[in-house]
């Protein structure tokens, strides 16, 4: 053997011993140099060893044979230097099937120890209790071998002579009694739950209904008090509104009769300022002219009576006479022209009055007819009595006539002729 390094993997440890130790060297998982013929080299595995601890037919406390398999991980702690050293002391020249028989042997042991001071009931209903004291109390033994017990589980449990069997019909006839009993006081409970909560709900239900009732009962109290006070102001303000339309509708119409008796009467009085303008016509083309041809006719009489009375004088006395003859003929004459002309001038002055009158008589059934007309034509008359005097048609007609009545007053007024002395005249 050549000198030079000696490696291994993680998983195994180098054990070097010869000159220059006093006491083996431990390399896990790494590399060292080595002399040939003056050192020795070794490995050991550090592999987790998995072990199958079957223990059958083992006997309880109580006397009941049972049997076990459990399931262990151990291995060689190669992080821990004298663990290490004592492992290598026990096993260091052995393979891993020898280590793996040595440990199962060894937990086999203890497995079957704890077994024997627990009853079938412990271990059954109680495997953590079960693994962790065979743990323990392997892992104390194995750490003296330099091996570390890094898990334990309880895998099976078997009874050959059904005593395992029996403890589960009893139990299972013990659960599915409790279970009926269970089931039976479940239902017994839901039962009543169910009642009750049918009661609650009924009288919530009446309860309830018994508030909508009460609130629908509050509801259609107010609504009728509100629809009466609705109908009542309803009313109210059809009939005000109908009373003012009524209103408005007559003081219109009497405005617009106000209108027509003024456009009327304005008539009236331009018609009247006509009769004025037609006599003060008359007055000057026939009356005033009559007068001045009654004034020129004595002018010209009493020049032809001085034009005679100086002939007369520058005459001879027969020429006198016979001229003083001639001028009473003349005055005569013109004294007889001049009282007709006085007498057609009265008479146009008697006619020009008597004109007036009828022509007054012919307006007057054409005012009323215009006072009328806006009657004739209304499609709706609202009058308003205060129950007193006559009504309807009659009343109407008196209006109209009172109307028409007050035309003399306002020729009257206007062109200063009293019709009535003037028709009774």
């Amino acid at each position: 053997m050549s000198c030079g390094f000696v490696t291994c993997g993680p998983n195994e440890a180098l054990v070097v011993s010869g000159c220059c130790y006093g006491k083996p060297l431990l390399v896990p998982g790494g590399r060292v140099f080595v002399w040939p013929v003056v050192q020795q080299v070794q490995k050991i595995s550090l592999n987790t060893m998995t072990l199958q601890v079957e223990s059958p037919t083992v006997y309880t406390c109580q006397g009941v044979p049972i049997s076990v398999t459990g399931i262990a991980q151990v291995k060689i702690q190669g992080q821990n230097e004298e663990m290490l050293s004592t492992a290598c002391e026990q096993f260091l020249g052995k393979n891993e099937d020898e280590i793996h028989n040595i440990a199962l042997v060894t937990l086999e042991g203890h497995q079957r120890a704890i077994m024997g001071s627990m009853t079938v009931e412990e271990i059954y209903k109680d495997r953590k209790k079960f693994s962790k004291e065979v743990f323990e109390v392997a892992s104390s033994d194995l750490v003296n071998m330099g091996i570390t017990v890094v898990s334990y589980t309880l895998k099976d449990i078997r009874d050959e002579e059904g005593y395992l069997k029996a403890l589960g019909m009893a139990r299972t006839a013990e659960v599915k009694r409790d279970a009926r009993i269970g089931e039976a006081e479940a239902r017994r409970d839901a039962q009543m739950r169910e009642a009750i909560a049918e009661e609650q709900r009924m009288a919530s239900r009446f309860l309830n209904n018994t508030e909508i009732a009460k609130a629908q009962r509050d509801f259609e109290l107010k609504k009728a008090a509100y629809d009466v006070e609705v109908q009542t102001k309803k009313a109210e303000a059809e009939m005000a509104f109908e009373l003012q339309a009524a209103k408005t509708k007559q003081r219109i119409m009497e405005e617009q009769m106000q209108v027509k008796v003024i456009e009327r009467g304005q008539e009236i009085a331009v018609q009247a300022q006509e009769m004025v303008r037609r006599e003060r016509e008359l007055d000057a083309t026939v009356k005033r002219p009559a007068d001045a041809e009654k004034y020129r006719l004595e002018k010209m009489a009493e020049a032809n009576k001085l034009r005679l009375v100086m002939e007369a004088e520058a005459e001879s006395e027969a020429i006198r006479i016979r001229g003083e003859a001639e001028a009473f003929a003349i005055e005569a004459k013109a004294k007889a022209e001049a009282s007709q002309m006085a007498k057609k001038a009265a008479a146009w002055n008697e006619y020009g009055h008597a004109a007036m009158v009828d022509m007054m008589l012919e307006t007057l059934p054409k005012v009323a007819a215009e006072v009328a007309a806006p009657l004739s034509q209304a499609k709706k008359i609202t009058m308003v009595s205060n129950g007193s005097g006559s009504i309807g048609a009659e009343k109407l007609t008196e209006e109209v006539l009172n109307i028409v009545t007050r035309v003399p007053e306002l020729v009257k007024t206007l062109a200063g002729v009293d019709m009535a002395k003037s028709v009774a005249a």
